[in-house]
């Protein structure tokens, strides 16, 4: 189809162009960023993130183009049209040879030769305009490149609904207040204030548990020769998002990646970074499968476009599993960006802390990283976890290292569920309160 095609001008996709309030927009750093890291990573001199209504396509994040030049284009020159009108990504090589483009007006006016885009969309489904990268030259767009692309478009669809999340979240919380100044004004034993009152607190808790739940993976995937599981408890409130992720992927044909972090701070700002981080680590396991090399790439995002008084920070480790081939054993390479030291449970019932120096990241442009690998022979586990279980509180004690440890050496001979559930169980029976924090942990087995 063409510019003027019936997807382009379709009412339902118009309809979710002006529902996301993107059109026309003030810049905002989590899509400057996603932009930012997809021209790092395929080295491209332009990345755009753009929301195309039938008239126009508009960029709502642009890397590489001049300030004060045009952000802008007219439907009917942009590329974004052909990726709208078919709902797939556009791959293009040479813009002047291929035929789905050649004669597109930007080709001579914004001198486009190569050029990928993917298309990104509402959390309803409709395409709303694209993440793309743009070469002044043509150029063979790798395998890899287009999947790092995909996956960042993937993050900038998840930022979208993140977007939209944090504004319901917002306006729960302002019916909340609402509700609260009310009743203190009247009536504080009014029925019926009191019952507004809870339905707005209820309902912007619900809001911020589904808000923290879309920054965790709905489930593991299975991946052949390992057990993986994985607990999660929200901080006892639930009514504020905090930074703990954890994510299991597949990195290439032989390897998985394997994420645990935690973003400093809490509420909309933590989970923007969570959903940043989880996104980045993806898209840049695709380019390397050195782990120390993986969270450098990381720090380089949170550090791009953040403001100079942003205190922002997150620990992480990465490992790279590679299952088994034949009898030989899991080969484990990770690193350690300042987070807590990963346990190796083995199958002979001692427990090791792997304890590697590294930095927190997003706070320097050269953090110190290091890579460790080690070897999972049939019943060892990897027990990856965030603080919300050492520093569980019983009065004047912490949980801390000595009771993690003692309760991981009670797991032996436990699938890889059971010792999950058995961690979260025992932090549990020992806290004599509240759960201030959240509380993660995932666990790698081999059967």
């Amino acid at each position: 189809m063409s510019a003027n095609g019936q997807e382009v001008r379709d009412p339902r996709r118009l309809e979710a162009v002006r529902t996301s309030a993107l059109l026309d927009s003030e810049p905002e750093e989590r899509f400057d960023r996603l932009a930012g890291l997809a021209a790092l990573l395929l080295e491209a001199p332009v990345a755009l993130i753009t929301v195309v209504d039938d008239q126009r396509s508009w960029f709502k994040s642009c890397i590489g183009v001049p300030v004060g030049g045009e952000h802008q284009v007219p439907v009917g020159s942009s590329f974004c049209q052909y990726v709208i009108d078919s709902s797939r990504p556009l791959i293009v090589d040479d813009a002047r040879h291929d035929t789905r483009t050649a004669g597109n007006p930007s080709i001579d006016a914004l001198g486009v030769a190569a050029w990928a885009g993917y298309p990104v969309t509402a959390p309803s489904g409709e395409v709303l305009g694209t993440l793309c990268v743009v070469d002044t030259v043509p150029r063979r767009w790798t395998d890899r490149d287009v999947t790092v692309l995909e996956t960042l478009a993937d993050a900038v669809s998840a930022n979208i609904a993140l977007r939209a999340s944090l504004a319901a979240e917002q306006q729960a919380r302002r019916e909340a207040e609402e509700a609260a100044a009310q009743a203190a004004l009247v009536a504080a034993e009014s029925a019926e204030l009191s019952r507004m009152l809870l339905a707005s607190s209820e309902r912007f808790a619900s809001l911020a548990q589904t808000l923290q739940q879309s920054l965790l993976p709905p489930h593991l995937p299975d991946v052949p020769g390992l057990e993986l599981a994985a607990r999660y408890l929200p901080a006892a409130s639930g009514q504020e998002v905090v930074g703990d992720f954890y994510d299991v992927f597949q990195a290439g044909r032989s390897s998985w990646g394997l994420v645990m972090g935690d973003v400093s701070g809490k509420g909309p700002q933590a989970a923007t970074l969570t959903g940043l981080a989880r996104y980045t680590v993806r898209a840049a396991a695709m380019r390397t499968r050195v782990p120390s090399r993986v969270l450098r790439l990381l720090n380089d995002a949170l550090l791009l476009h953040a403001d100079a008084d942003d205190e922002r920070f997150m620990t992480v480790t990465y490992a790279n599993i590679r299952p088994r081939q034949g009898d030989a054993p899991v080969e484990v390479a990770l690193s350690s960006g300042g987070h807590l030291p990963p346990l190796v449970h083995r199958a002979d019932g001692s427990v090791e802390m792997i304890r590697e120096p590294g930095m927190a990241l997003g706070l320097f442009a050269d953090p110190t990283l290091v890579n460790r690998k080690l070897s999972l022979a049939p019943g060892d586990a990897l027990v990856l976890y965030t603080d919300g279980v050492t520093e569980a509180r019983h009065q004047d004690r912490q949980f801390g290292d000595e009771g993690l440890v003692a309760a991981v050496a009670e797991t032996r001979g436990m699938a890889a569920a059971d010792k999950a559930r058995h961690l979260e169980e025992t932090v549990e029976r020992f806290r004599d309160g509240t759960r201030h924090d959240d509380t993660a942990v995932l666990v790698l087995q081999v059967p």
